[in-house]
């Protein structure tokens, strides 16, 4: 069974969402809407695009942070039935042209994961773009492995059988740490990924929610405690590669 879905994880993008719904909708694509205790302006907006067909609502009570939004969006789409669900940034700089070539590349592989890794026009701010780079060394030593090609970006498609059993026994990163842990420990699992090539904009009136010195703390914890965890795991993650 093939029944994708898009999550899409907001929190104060009233400006960009609705685009980002269109765009999704044209692509045949129904929504799960995960308002994270967004303010007045931005619930009124989603409150407006989940009157639409196949558009869902979830709202949290308080802010959860980025990943503690996605995980709820993830458990919520496998309550509706769904089997896969594409995860979309609310603020517009995924490229989502690209959804169609990620949903065709997860139904030829529907074990898989479709990851995307971000090809980046010059909107791209430096420091977090070499911030990256120290991110995907520690993810290459925690995951033993040098095949996941970028954990940062948030474009993916997953799988929600195994992606749930994973969130249902473990816990993982609630903010800006979540895309990259939850991949290494995927990859500890064995989980299949495919990758492909897709476009990352940042536009000038943007809203980000990254700050850099706490977020970035949060992520360096995450990577110390995958190393320590990837050190008690070794000779089974190994095994399990040599078995696969």
């Amino acid at each position: 069974m093939h029944r994708p879905c898009a999550v899409i994880p907001v929190y104060n993008h009233e400006h960009p969402l609705p685009q980002v719904v269109a765009a999704l909708r044209d692509a045949g694509l129904p929504c799960v809407l995960v308002d994270d205790a967004s303010g007045p302006a931005c619930a009124a907006v989603i409150d407006e695009l989940a009157r639409q067909p196949d558009c869902f609502l979830l709202r949290l009570a308080a802010n959860q942070g980025k990943g503690g939004a996605v995980m709820a969006g993830l458990r919520e789409a496998a309550r509706l039935g769904f089997s896969h669900a594409l995860q979309v940034d609310a603020d517009g700089q995924h490229d989502l042209s690209d959804v169609e070539r990620f949903l065709a590349r997860s139904q030829e592989q529907p074990q898989a994961l479709i990851c995307g890794y971000p090809q980046y026009d010059a909107s791209v701010p430096k420091g977090r773009l070499y911030a990256r780079y120290l991110t995907h060394v520690w993810v290459w030593i925690n995951s033993l492995s040098l095949s996941i090609r970028d954990a940062m970006c948030g474009f993916r498609v997953y799988p929600l059988a195994a992606t749930v059993a994973l969130l249902d026994s473990t816990r993982l990163g609630r903010r800006m740490d979540f895309d990259p842990e939850i991949l290494v420990r995927l990859a500890w699992r064995n989980q299949p990924m495919h990758w492909l090539p897709t476009k990352v904009h940042y536009p000038l009136d943007g809203l980000s929610h990254f700050r850099l010195l706490h977020d970035n703390a949060l992520i360096s914890k995450m990577h110390a405690k995958l190393f320590f965890g990837m050190l008690l795991r070794a000779p089974l993650i190994l095994w399990r590669r040599w078995r696969g």
